[in-house]
């Protein structure tokens, strides 16, 4: 009986001893699995961080060459001519048809909240600074995006892919000069002008939604120009530039940097489209907040 008990005792002993070690066992590979898990997930991260600054470098480095030429007057004129026509010209309609509709829905969402306090004649001034200041240079340039930065990208991507690009460099002919330097003065020559044009055409069908809602012509009007400053379009101008720098600049980089093949082509198009718009928004705040520093303590 005693030797019956003892084996017993011993029995489970050795089953609680495994039961520990099985324990430990699967505590330990749990922690070896989330610890693989947080290394890879750190390594994915440092690596698009990685990849970022790179792009961000090359990106730098191709916007020095691109001013430097430019200063040296190494401009195909020709060139130049036909991207202002393809830039400003060619994208006239999308740009008014946004500044249009835009101003028509923010007069008549503006219009809908001014009534209620009996503030109706103050509903184009609202219009007309929101396009001078804001809507009117972020849609123009987000619409510009749309159409020129994908053009731009997938002209330079199939120039690189059909190694043209290379033949340009046979020739004793810099790609920068040739490619880059035309699309970026007739980027940051061409966005102003539209971006003028859409203020003009939204704050023209704000006040005909306005007129149509009933309000004063005469003090709609009037309290437009009172409140509508010089400076509101200055700033929007300025913000234009910065942006038609920044299609043309993302548009020929991702162009020039595309992969292999067609694949490569529709991704350094949708790339540039995706970035340019990015951009724009996250600069658009930056530029919001200096040059209404800058402006409006003169």
């Amino acid at each position: 009986m005693y030797i019956l008990n003892s084996q017993n005792i011993n029995s489970q002993n050795i089953n609680s001893q495994n039961i520990i070690h099985r324990t430990l066992a699967n505590r330990l590979l749990v922690c070896y699995v989330r610890a693989r898990m947080i290394f890879l997930a750190s390594k994915h991260v440092s690596e698009r961080v990685a990849d970022s600054l790179e792009e961000l470098g090359r990106i730098t480095l191709l916007a020095r060459e691109a001013v430097a030429s430019l200063f040296r007057l190494r401009v195909v004129w020709r060139d130049l001519l036909y991207q202002i026509y393809f830039m400003g010209v060619k994208s006239q309609s999308v740009v008014l048809i946004t500044g249009a509709f835009t101003g028509m829905v923010l007069c008549a969402q503006t219009y809908f909240q001014f009534h209620k306090v009996k503030m109706d004649t103050a509903t184009l001034a609202v219009v007309s600074v929101s396009m001078c200041s804001e809507l009117g240079p972020v849609l123009t340039g987000l619409m510009v995006a749309g159409r020129v930065g994908a053009a731009i990208a997938a002209e330079i991507g199939t120039m690189r892919v059909t190694e043209q690009i290379d033949a340009l460099r046979t020739l004793a002919t810099h790609p920068v000069d040739y490619l880059v330097v035309p699309r970026l003065v007739a980027g940051l020559f061409a966005l102003p002008l539209l971006t003028a044009e859409a203020m003009g055409v939204g704050i023209g069908a704000g006040y005909l939604v306005g007129v149509f809602y009933g309000i004063d012509a005469t003090y709609l009007w009037d309290n437009m120009l009172r409140y509508t400053g010089s400076i509101d379009v200055v700033i929007g101008l300025t913000k234009a530039f910065f942006y038609g720098g920044i299609v043309a600049l993302i548009g020929c980089y991702k162009g020039m940097y595309c992969g292999e093949g067609a694949e490569g082509v529709g991704r350094a198009t949708t790339e540039a489209v995706v970035y340019s718009s990015i951009t724009i928004l996250i600069v658009n705040f930056f530029l919001t907040l200096s040059l209404g520093a800058i402006f409006h303590t003169l």
